[in-house]
């Protein structure tokens, strides 16, 4: 498939700029791939279409309190360090992002405040730096968590308040990564969950951590030869044995957004069962594609050309998502992060 076949408008007055609340609220469009019908109601309703035996297979990530504000020594200049990962525990390297970059170099220190700075032992990119910060400064994980502000989407024209620290992460999230949310699980609440449970339906973590690279866009119109960024993922034998369990026995597997389906479509036995794994996938999926453990699949709606969209479109079935997109759009669907679902069934 080409990438302008994933084109289409989307107004800026479609982008949500905040959460509805509670969050289950949200509008939930259903697609029924057997039937072709589109059917419309709240995310709430989601339960109703899940039995005894069934499995959601959610993304465990946390997203970290990523952007930064520091001054540069001597001069004092005001420098935003936009974390990315970690790349060495014991010695407190990370990779970053830098704003404005012409200001920082290789020796340069970063003082966030009297307890935490970084030096740049190394230039990535035009902004990207390698940073060590000091050896005194305990949990680094901690320690931006602290003092970081919120990493909200950059189609997300303001600024972020205290609200979106809580708002911009879902229920489900435990483990530091994530510079962008798994945005499909911010529609679930402790009572959504626990009324699935009441019917039989287990919950199970998998965990992806989402780089920068999910707001990248696609820059080739020959997708197959488009690379995607790595990204670090964990499957673990518990999550794949209460998985198998279900494939077994004909029961339906709900993915949890796009970043939960591509860590468990990257590890898959030749028979088609969950296996588990751990490392970096840069796994691309986009039409035609055979899925092998998702059976139903929850996801938000998506920027035109993204590789979000396509995974949709791939599940979904190509003509179907554009349907989908253009009635959400006719219909007052709120769109990206913050905005509406869609359950591909």
């Amino acid at each position: 498939m080409k990438l302008s076949e994933f084109q289409y408008t989307l107004p800026k007055t479609s982008i949500a700029k905040n959460p509805v609340s509670p969050r289950d609220k949200a509008k939930l469009m259903v697609l029924n791939r057997a039937t072709g019908e589109i059917e419309q109601h709240k995310f709430s309703d989601v339960v109703d279409y899940m039995q005894k035996g069934d499995v959601v297979v959610v993304n465990q990530t946390k997203v970290m309190q990523a952007r930064l504000f520091g001054k540069k020594e001597r001069t004092n200049a005001k420098i935003e360090v936009f974390v990315l990962r970690e790349l060495n525990k014991e010695e407190n390297i990370w990779d970053v992002i830098v704003d404005p970059a012409r200001k920082v170099r290789i020796g340069n220190r970063i003082y966030f405040n009297d307890k935490l700075w970084c030096e740049v032992i190394d230039n990535t990119t035009s902004r990207g730096r390698t940073v060590r910060f000091n050896e005194d400064a305990g949990d680094i994980f901690k320690a931006i968590e602290k003092i970081g502000h919120t990493p909200l989407p950059p189609y997300i024209k303001r600024d972020a308040v205290p609200s979106d620290k809580e708002n911009y992460q879902t229920i489900f999230a435990e483990v530091d990564g994530s510079v962008a949310a798994p945005t499909a699980g911010l529609h679930f609440t402790p009572a959504l969950v626990k009324k699935a449970e009441k019917l039989g339906v287990k919950f199970v973590p998998v965990i992806l951590h989402i780089g920068l690279g999910t707001f990248r866009p696609v820059e080739v119109e020959d997708l197959t030869k488009h690379r995607m960024d790595s990204e670090y993922f964990e499957i673990h034998e518990e999550t794949t044995k209460v998985i198998n369990k279900a494939l077994e026995e004909k029961k339906n597997i709900f993915v949890v957004g796009t970043s939960t389906c591509r860590a468990l479509e990257s590890s898959v036995t030749a028979d088609g069962f969950a296996k588990p794994n751990s490392g970096w996938t840069d796994k691309f999926i986009f039409p035609p594609y055979d899925f092998k453990v998702t059976k139903k699949l929850i996801t938000n709606f998506h920027q035109p050309e993204s590789t979000l969209m396509m995974l949709a479109g791939a599940f979904a079935g190509y003509e179907f998502i554009m349907k989908a997109y253009k009635k959400a759009l006719k219909d007052d669907y709120r769109f990206l992060s913050y905005g509406d679902a869609m359950l591909i069934i």
